[in-house]
């Protein structure tokens, strides 16, 4: 395992107030590092220390500026909507037309581009779904740029403080009497996880240890099926863990995209963070968090 830079980072970090942004922004003060937070609104940010600089990450001109002077851009903002490939892509050149030789630029990506798989690796050939089909071409554009240390990190489903896509399981309808909790689709596909608290660690260790080129399948390596995951909501909303499978083609139809994302059958390990990075994944499992009551409604 490389060791890891102790060096205090002047990085550039975009998305601060997201779910994932925000946590890794905690992490990255923490551990004594310079943070400055691109950021829509400043009232957003939780905790003291960075630097902020209102915009967003349309802004080619200021994107460009703030990585013009960065040793390291880690970068976990994106649109969420029908503009996000254009976006994506905008920012991305924006940020490798900005950067130094010799700097650092961590992305966000995501394993739905891996298709399916009972053991997907970082090396697993992709076969991406309708929704994240842009990805690929910018994800090889940025880890193939020349001059500087590029890598990726892409999360599994991410979980945590009662909120994220797991919360969409205790907000399936009840149907049937007596009620049963309706699933996301057929209920047998496996979902890849991971703890957004580990997941902002494995921002930091990617950025002190990953080496250029480097891609991370940020997952905890606990795989449950919707079935469990539904059975797990179920018993916590007092229907004695009564659940009933939907169709997958209901599922697109009432989801789009989104649904199609949400029937891929995937698992992995994340083995390789672990091993390249010392990465140590240590909250509870999501299905843990389900029993423990942290997704039940208010």
């Amino acid at each position: 395992m490389p060791a890891r830079s102790r060096k205090a980072w002047a990085v550039r970090v975009v998305g601060a107030t997201g779910y994932i942004g925000s946590r890794v922004l905690t992490v990255l003060l923490g551990a004594g590092h310079s943070v400055t937070a691109l950021v829509r609104d400043p009232s957003r940010v939780r905790g003291e220390g960075a630097r902020l600089v209102t915009g967003n990450m349309r802004d080619r001109g200021l994107v460009r500026g703030l990585a013009a002077d960065a040793e390291a851009v880690i970068a976990t903002a994106t649109p969420g909507d029908a503009t996000s490939a254009e976006a994506d892509r905008d920012f991305v050149g924006a940020v490798l037309d900005g950067l130094r030789p010799g700097a650092t630029f961590v992305r966000t990506g995501g394993i739905w581009v891996h298709g399916e798989g009972d053991a997907l690796t970082e090396e697993t050939p992709l076969s991406p779904p309708a929704l994240v089909a842009w990805r690929a071409e910018i994800d090889s554009r940025a880890l193939a740029a020349p001059g500087i240390r590029s890598l990726l990190v892409e999360p599994g489903i991410v979980y945590g403080h009662g909120t994220g896509i797991p919360a969409l399981v205790f907000g399936q309808e009840r149907v049937g009497d007596p009620a049963a909790l309706q699933l996301i689709g057929p209920g047998t596909q496996h979902w890849t996880t991971v703890h957004v608290d580990d997941l902002a660690e494995l921002y930091l260790a990617t950025l002190t240890a990953g080496a250029a080129g480097d891609r991370f399948l940020a997952v905890g390596g606990f795989n449950p099926t919707v079935a469990e995951l539904g059975e797990a909501a179920a018993r916590r909303l007092g229907l004695d863990g009564r659940v009933v499978a939907e169709d997958p083609a209901g599922t697109v139809a009432r989801l789009g995209g989104f649904g199609e994302a949400l029937l891929l059958d995937q698992q992995a390990s994340g083995e390789k963070a672990r091993r390249v990075l010392g990465w140590k994944p240590s909250r509870p499992s999501l299905l843990e968090t389900f029993a423990s009551g942290e997704y039940d409604p208010a």
